[in-house]
């Protein structure tokens, strides 16, 4: 019988979580097969982005000389084998040379390949704060679940969720310097603090110049808040403006952004590629159809 926790999960994700423990050194269910690597193709929505070199080496000169021990898990693409868990192992294999790989074929959907790759680098602690947030969005986004259910999903409080969220308020450049290592997550929590966008890139910038404790970035947070302009502060995003956003996001499936700009009201939606643009065109024109039908009604 599954547990409460499995079944907060969704359809048949509580199940296929188990099977990110490849990563991990665990044990995978199902048939274990051969794969030429030229068929097999990264996942394009993995969530780690940045993936360490000495490390990826050692693991290559570990796979040289004993060989793949971890079968990766695959579901199939067009092109092959899309990897679902163990893009590491892909990687280090390439640059030992290794010709044929073992893989676990799933046959799973966008929503549970992407929530089993989160997952697979959630439990090796391989992400970067910003990665792991993206990550968290991203699944958010395309499967529509709640903090609540993403936090039982990944094992994870639904506070450290919300916490994990909030560092992509951070200007761009404030989350270039976390990704980069630069900054931890403890730093980047207090120049949260901070309510105006310049101030926390001032303040980021002297914890990174300065080498700066978190204590000392805390202590240095109210400083920086009172701005050089107290008489003509930055406003903050109103939280009308944010529920707005997570409901377009929400609607349409992709980031949304509701802003105020140079006296200017914006709201911006992102888009992948030319079909992505017109199925989000399609939803709302007909949008506007079902509302001219309930007009004439």
């Amino acid at each position: 019988m599954p547990s409460p926790k499995k079944k907060a999960l969704g359809r048949g994700l509580g199940s296929l979580i188990q099977e990110a423990q490849t990563e991990t050194g665990s044990n995978v269910s199902g048939q274990e097969n051969k794969v030429s690597i030229q068929e097999i193709h990264p996942n394009p929505n993995q969530p780690r982005t940045h993936f360490n070199e000495t490390q990826l080496q050692e693991l290559s000169e570990s796979i040289r000389e004993h060989g793949v021990l971890q079968p990766l898990l695959v579901r199939k693409s067009p092109e092959g084998y899309e990897i679902i868990a163990g893009e590491r192992r892909y990687q280090a294999a390439k640059l030992a040379g290794i010709e044929e790989l073992p893989v676990i074929i799933k046959d799973v959907d966008d929503q549970e390949m992407l929530a089993l790759a989160l997952i697979e680098n959630l439990q090796r602690s391989d992400l970067n704060p910003i990665e792991e947030a993206k990550g968290y969005r991203q699944l958010i986004q395309a499967s529509g679940m709640t903090q609540e259910a993403l936090s039982k999903a990944v094992s994870k409080s639904r506070s450290a969720i919300t916490n994990s969220l909030r560092l992509l308020d951070l200007p761009e450049v404030v989350q270039d310097m976390l990704y980069d290592g630069k900054l931890s997550a403890g730093h980047a929590r207090a120049i949260l603090a901070v309510p105006f966008e310049d101030a926390r890139i001032k303040l980021a910038e002297k914890v990174v110049a300065e080498g700066l404790s978190v204590r000392a970035t805390e202590n240095l947070a109210p400083l920086f808040s009172v701005g050089d302009t107290p008489k003509a502060p930055r406003p903050v995003t109103p939280q009308s403006y944010k529920k707005a956003a997570r409901v377009l996001r929400q609607v349409f499936n992709t980031n949304v952004r509701v802003k105020a700009t140079r006296g200017k009201n914006k709201i911006e939606i992102e888009f992948k590629d030319e079909d992505d643009l017109a199925r989000i065109l399609t939803q709302v024109m007909a949008s506007q159809e079902s509302r001219g039908d309930d007009d004439e009604e």
